[in-house]
């Protein structure tokens, strides 16, 4: 098993910036790529970014790209978004998510991730 914990959420104004974080302890995530996807109450989770175990590879929704950046601190088991000119359309639960993926692919569908954390709340005001 693999838990997450996302951290970092809260609310800003439209413009600014946030950064959140996700920690992944548990059995060795090593070959684990990992990815954020949001959810906005009584619709479907949609993909935001993924990093593949290395980081050599990275995957951006096309409403994230530009403003927002994956990446994986130096001890691999932490992920990061940080997010920029936050729209208050960015307003969701934002989940990080992983998957077993040792030839590593990112995955941009929500539905093939297999640990989930808690999610983070992130509101955006205009």
């Amino acid at each position: 098993q693999v838990q997450l914990a996302e951290s970092g959420g809260g609310l800003v104004r439209a413009g600014g910036s946030l950064r959140l974080s996700c920690e992944a302890s548990g059995r060795t995530i090593e070959n684990y790529s990992m990815g954020w996807v949001r959810q906005v109450p009584g619709k479907e989770r949609k993909f935001v970014a993924g990093i593949n175990w290395s980081g050599t590879t990275t995957a951006y929704a096309d409403f994230a790209k530009g403003r927002f950046t994956i990446s994986r601190g130096n001890v691999k088991n932490t992920v990061y978004l940080q997010m920029i000119n936050l729209e208050p359309e960015d307003s969701a639960v934002y989940y990080c998510a992983s998957v077993y993926s040792p030839y590593g692919m990112v995955k941009t569908s929500p539905g093939l991730y297999d640990y989930w954390g808690q999610g983070t709340q992130v509101t955006v005001s205009s």
